[in-house]
């Protein structure tokens, strides 16, 4: 039995899978209207939602929506299934706010969006108690598949953040440079098969990038940053002469001067990590 706080598209995603398969699930939600027509017992009010089950699980906004909804409640003894995104600080910061009240604490990060829920490639990454994910892992496993990373609080965030962070900046990637054909006469649909094997190729370079940081030795045969940094330089000429945004091809520039500025002209490019790290 669980209660779930939070009812947004992918609170709601979630809520149905659960139902779809078994689960008694007891909801609550600030807009109430929210709840109506998921099939789950609605709770009158948080206390409600809360007394009805010792495992709680939430999707919010953020961490300090948690704090509006559950300060002054009583939490002893629930397990609190955090799926909020925010900082990894402040989720830690929220662990301890949970244990001084009684209560468990279990952080995770949703890789999928709300329609992905549920489905063959829908993750989470679970960061906490071990023994606390594994003793519920039957139910969260219909979210999505089940990525324990460790007992610090704050890893789930971490993991769920350097994910997002090659999203987002895939996405503005992609839609600068379609600009700059789109300045040129090009339509965004000509560009799709182009763009879509760029993507599909960048994943061969993960591994031994991977390999240079984590031992800090960038050969730079075939790709060094001083014949990268030149392409960058190009990439922010033909943005500025076809009138785009320079923000984005401006901080990548930025990137390779420095690393030519510390010494790293003939490494290879994931020398960029000794001027992104302390």
């Amino acid at each position: 039995m669980i209660t779930f706080i939070g009812l947004g598209p992918m609170g709601q995603a979630m809520v149905r899978a659960l139902l779809k398969n078994g689960h008694d699930v007891t909801v609550w939600n600030r807009t109430a209207s929210r709840a109506e027509g998921l099939g789950a017992k609605i709770a009158p009010s948080v206390a409600d939602a809360l007394a009805a089950n010792d495992l709680v699980i939430l999707s919010l906004t953020d961490y300090q929506a948690m704090y509006d909804i559950l300060d002054g409640q009583t939490i002893t003894g629930k397990v609190i299934v955090n799926l909020s995104s925010d900082t990894p600080g402040k989720t830690r910061e929220a662990a301890t706010w949970a244990a001084e009240r009684g209560a468990r604490f279990v952080t995770g990060g949703v890789m999928v969006p709300e329609h992905l829920v549920a489905t063959d490639i829908s993750y989470v990454f679970y960061s906490g108690p071990e023994d606390v994910l594994r003793e519920h892992e039957n139910v969260l496993r219909v979210i999505g598949r089940v990525d324990y990373v460790g007992a610090d609080p704050g890893l789930a965030q971490l993991y769920y953040q350097a994910q997002l962070t090659i999203f987002l900046t895939s996405l503005s990637s992609y839609l600068h440079a379609t600009a700059l054909l789109k300045a040129a006469g090009v339509s965004a649909e000509k560009f799709v098969p182009y763009a879509k094997e760029t993507f599909d190729t960048m994943s061969m370079y993960v591994p031994g990038a991977a390999e240079n940081v984590d031992t800090r030795t960038y050969p730079g045969e075939g790709a060094s940053v001083t014949m990268m940094g030149a392409t960058a330089d190009h990439i922010v000429g033909a943005s500025k002469e076809s009138g785009l945004d320079l923000a984005l091809p401006n901080a990548v520039k930025s990137q390779y001067d420095r690393a030519i500025a510390q010494g790293h002209g003939k490494s290879g490019w994931p020398s960029l990590y000794e001027v992104i790290a302390p």
